[in-house]
């Protein structure tokens, strides 16, 4: 097995142990709210209620994985047929009357945990970009690949509750440092359960005011 520099073996086994624990129960809790939200899709506009999309995971030296996310669909069907994979913007006009709400509450985000237990993410971890807009991020911002060898990306972050969404190359890189660190932060079980706890704490005071885009 290809392992990261920094991941302590200790940190490897409990960070997918949480995971799995973490993913369980968030399916759990959120088995009434599902169906409600699938309903509300499929009554405001015409499409799937889930949105599959190809994302960059994990990075070791001899290859890349790749898997397909999976959220609730916050966009018109067809949003990005003519200009191809960009940042939603605020007051993105592709985006639905409900899938707003679900972005700013993160509540799209929910089928995730499905990617979670199947190993492809984790609870917390690197933000996963699609390949269109990696394959450029990597030749603008150096060591962007590196921010995810060895770990999978995850549902929230160190980046994501520090700074929110990306909308331009800048805001990737400052976001990079944020990676890199957490990286090192699981070197050291302790830290890594202290930060992890404190990044799902955030997570959920960003999702209960509304501040997601």
């Amino acid at each position: 097995m290809i392992k990261n520099t920094h991941l302590h073996p200790v940190t490897r086994v409990g960070k997918r142990l949480v995971d799995i624990i973490g993913a369980s129960l968030g399916l759990l809790l959120t088995a009434l709210l599902l169906p409600v939200i699938a309903l509300a899709l499929c009554m405001e506009s015409p499409g799937p209620v889930f949105f599959r999309q190809m994302r960059v995971g994990r990075m070791y030296p001899e290859f890349t994985e790749l898997f397909m996310m999976i959220k609730f669909r916050t966009m018109h069907v067809g949003a990005e047929t003519k200009s191809g994979p960009v940042w939603a913007k605020k007051r993105d006009p592709r985006v639905t009357r409900v899938g707003r709400f679900l972005r700013k509450t993160r509540l799209d985000e929910l089928p995730q945990f499905a990617n979670v237990l199947r190993g492809e993410m984790s609870l917390i971890g690197p933000r996963p970009e699609r390949p269109g807009i990696c394959d450029k991020l990597e030749v603008a911002i150096p060591l962007y690949a590196e921010r995810t060898f060895g770990v999978a990306p995850g549902i929230s972050g160190l980046a994501q509750v520090n700074q929110g969404y990306d909308e331009s190359i800048e805001d990737v890189r400052s976001k990079v440092a944020y990676d890199h660190a957490y990286s090192i932060v699981l070197s050291k079980p302790g830290r890594w359960i202290l930060t992890d706890l404190s990044i799902v704490w955030r997570t959920l005071t960003l999702m209960a005011c509304g501040r997601g885009q």
